[in-house]
């Protein structure tokens, strides 16, 4: 380590490689709480500047962690062997912003917040927009196609990148994907990429797709007796021809949580909460809230709002924003899960999820993304309490158990580093999980890059 530190120091300056362990204690861990002191941090501010970097670790056979804001909630920027840490954030430059072809290139370290407010500018935006839009990197949310709410009608990173540059795991120069809105050339490698976790290669560039500014956005508000009243209203709105651009989620507990630990006013006797945006022409939006008020109403509805002003948006708003803090509040190193499930089986899971927290004697808190089915499963304990960790751990077992036979999947996107990887084989059966082992290594023959991840550990 102390050869490959003296090279890479000669190359890039002292400055910028980072060896004390006072030094590179911060980028050891990410928004898991896990941690591993790394070797080395370095610093690249450039496409080939990556490629010196990974040579040098293939020959060297370092392991190589490449690493965005760490907002991660997995580990997957956890330098599980130690080794390198490439430390992306210096790569900040948006390169091209071509609004008559739609797309922006920009280098993975520059925040999702930064590219929104470059593509405002033009008329323009990027649909993924993660809850840590304002700190997280695009790097970290095509390694995770990390999508937020505007994916139930926009897709996430995989439908809203055009092309990559890259640098896989000996040191080769790849290009994927296209410049242009369709191209059919080769293997889809683009699609690949995302989602990887640096595991297969380390991304230089994007090419972004944007998407025009809507003209008008409405926001709504819909409170219903029980989860299965909300349910059955997703089920329905989705249903129909208008897309909403969000369709939020919020359980009782995470109601009555709300109702303790801030000031946001909450609808009286409400079992279940849905927060509804529309978005379009200014010509329509009237018409689609109609239809999506319509879809909404059952007979379990007990109120709807819809904002008439910017303070009524912020206030419906205020009861979504109130969640994060009173869960931090109550059980600060939580467990968060984001498990998906088919839209109409919605109420099974939040029935077994109750089922469980009853058995295991845990707290369990949901919210997320309900047009997707992308439910955010909140284990309240303290994991410094041994009995508590034990059952956390058999019930999160549970859950994984029950979110696979409503023929869901284990993660929407925080990804599965290694909170999820000793679950994988659950999902993926023997032979696909075979050759995905084999496209990591010819991608990364040597294994160096983000070993321990996303696959079960083998003997």
């Amino acid at each position: 380590m102390k050869a490959l530190a003296t090279t890479l120091r000669q190359r890039l300056g002292a400055e910028r490689v980072l060896s004390e362990a006072a030094d590179c204690w911060p980028y050891g861990y990410d928004n898991s709480r896990r941690h591993q002191l790394p070797g080395l941090v370095v610093f690249p501010l450039s496409h080939d500047e990556i490629r010196d970097i990974v040579r040098l670790c293939h020959q060297a056979r370092v392991a190589l962690t490449a690493r965005g804001r760490g907002t991660g909630t997995t580990g997957a920027a956890t330098p599980l062997h130690g080794g390198v840490v490439l430390a992306l954030e210096r790569m900040n430059r948006i390169l091209t912003i071509d609004p008559d072809n739609r797309l922006m290139v920009v280098e993975p370290g520059v925040t999702n917040q930064e590219v929104q407010q470059a593509a405002a500018r033009h008329g323009f935006f990027w649909p993924p927009d993660p809850t840590s839009a304002a700190f997280c990197s695009v790097g970290g949310n095509l390694a995770y196609n990390s999508a937020g709410p505007r994916a139930v009608k926009y897709g996430t990173p995989r439908e809203n990148v055009l092309g990559l540059r890259a640098v896989t795991g000996n040191g080769d120069e790849i290009r994927c994907g296209v410049y242009t809105s369709k191209g059919v050339v080769g293997y889809d490698l683009t699609r690949l990429l995302i989602g990887s976790e640096g595991t297969l290669a380390i991304i230089t560039e994007a090419i972004l797709k944007l998407t025009p500014l809507p003209e008008t956005k409405r926001t709504m508000q819909a409170s219903y007796r029980d989860i299965h009243g909300a349910a059955q209203a997703v089920a329905r709105i989705m249903a129909q021809p208008v897309t909403p651009c969000a369709l939020e989620f919020i359980d009782a507990r995470a109601i009555e949580m709300i109702r303790r630990y801030s000031a946001a006013e909450l609808p009286q006797h409400a079992g279940a909460l849905l927060m509804i945006e529309v978005d379009g022409p200014e010509a329509g939006i009237d018409a689609a809230c109609a239809a999506v008020e319509h879809a909404a109403r059952n007979d379990q509805l007990t109120e709807f709002r819809l904002a008439r002003s910017a303070a009524e948006v912020a206030q419906l708003w205020a009861t979504r924003k109130a969640l994060s803090p009173a869960l931090r509040t109550v059980a600060p190193k939580k467990i968060n899960e984001d498990v998906v499930v088919p839209v109409s089986r919605i109420p099974q899971l939040i029935d077994g999820l109750e089922q469980l927290a009853h058995r295991h004697d845990i707290t369990i808190v949901n919210f997320g993304h309900a047009g997707n089915g992308n439910i955010h499963v909140n284990l309240l304990i303290d994991p410094d309490q041994a009995d508590q960790l034990q059952r956390a751990h058999q019930c999160l077992d549970e859950v994984f158990t029950l979110v696979l036979s409503l023929q869901g999947t284990l993660s929407g996107e925080h990804g599965i580093g290694l909170e999820k990887r000793e679950f994988i084989g659950r999902e993926i059966d023997p032979v696909t999980l075979a050759l995905m082992r084999r496209i990591k290594d010819q991608f990364d023959p040597r294994g160096i890059l983000n070993p321990g991840k996303m696959f079960p550990e083998t003997p």
